[in-house]
């Protein structure tokens, strides 16, 4: 049951206080660290990995077919302007007009060697209705599932692909997770990072800041050298409970046309997802309530971002 707002605000200062900080502690002695990491995660846990395995495979495959698509800077030749092509001189005397080169940005060739990774900036929704609503539709076990598919699909393509995942909450629009500099190299490490995102969605403040936090991402990708830029947001579609309206959330979305940008919303009330994805640009947002369709919607993201 929901408590209403009003309710919520309707408590005493000292109360809210206090249960904050109890809030707090509990949430430290979640994350102290385990000898065994697997007992102080969730109970579905345990068969996670072996739920995303057939969707790792297929997104591997998908990782090492991708392209190059940072365009090059180069000579282009046959120009009507710019510097004389020495190598055009004897067209030039016959009336050629395009004898002239200049530099400029070039489409790399198909099959053309990556010179920087691709960026991916995973955007999670660790807030508090993901965990009081799991039980309603398993959002949050996807939520995990499709972080550690992600771990896992990954691993061994640091230099053609680097990624983040970060999370937001009413407490927080960017939580560190998983550093690009720093990606989980063994199941322990990937767990751990499952205990953290789990234990913060079970023990955050209420609230929501995924404008924020997706602002947030696309600026700091932005601003980093990258092949290609790539911002995908996991949500729950509860925005309307903030008074979040979809027009704002549309104009973050497509607020950078250098930054591929995507929502796949995870868990729905009613036709709450539906309603909030029709709503926002064709191709950029995605109702995703069985797992198994994550490689297909990654791929069609990433397909997308080089055709654009």
């Amino acid at each position: 049951m929901l408590v209403p707002d009003w309710e919520k605000e309707a408590v005493p200062e000292h109360v809210q206080k206090a249960a904050r900080e109890m809030n707090r502690a509990a949430y430290q002695e979640r994350l102290r660290p385990d000898p065994d990491v697997r007992t102080r995660l969730p109970p579905c846990t345990d068969q996670m990995s072996g739920n995303v395995r057939k969707q790792v495979q297929s997104l591997r495959v998908l990782l090492s077919s991708l392209q190059a698509k940072g365009k090059e800077r180069q000579w282009l030749k046959h120009q009507t302007s710019g510097e004389l092509d020495d190598a055009k001189l004897i067209e030039g005397i016959t009336g050629e007009r395009t004898i002239y080169k200049r530099r400029g940005e070039q489409e790399p060739e198909l099959g053309t060697p990556q010179e920087k990774p691709k960026r991916l900036k995973l955007v999670t929704d660790v807030s508090g209705s993901m965990y009081r609503f799991n039980g309603y539709d398993g959002r949050l076990d996807r939520m995990l599932e499709a972080a550690l598919l992600v771990m896992e699909a990954f691993e061994g393509y640091e230099q053609k692909f680097r990624y983040d995942i970060v999370g937001h909450s009413g407490e927080d629009y960017r939580v560190e997770f998983v550093r690009s500099d720093r990606p989980p190299t063994d199941n322990k490490q990937r767990l751990q990072v499952l205990k953290t995102m789990h234990a913060h969605s079970q023990f955050c403040l209420s609230g929501d800041r995924t404008v924020e936090a997706t602002r947030h991402a696309i600026s700091s990708i932005a601003a980093e050298e990258s092949d290609e830029a790539f911002v995908i947001v996991l949500s729950d579609a509860n925005l309307e409970r903030y008074g979040i309206r979809p027009e704002e959330f549309r104009r973050v979305l497509t607020s950078n046309p250098d930054v591929n940008t995507s929502a796949i919303f995870l868990g729905s009330l009613g036709d709450q997802a539906d309603r909030l994805s029709e709503q926002l640009p064709s191709g950029r947002s995605f109702v995703c309530l069985d797992l198994k369709k994550i490689p297909q919607i990654l791929q069609q993201i990433f397909r997308s971002g080089m055709l654009s």
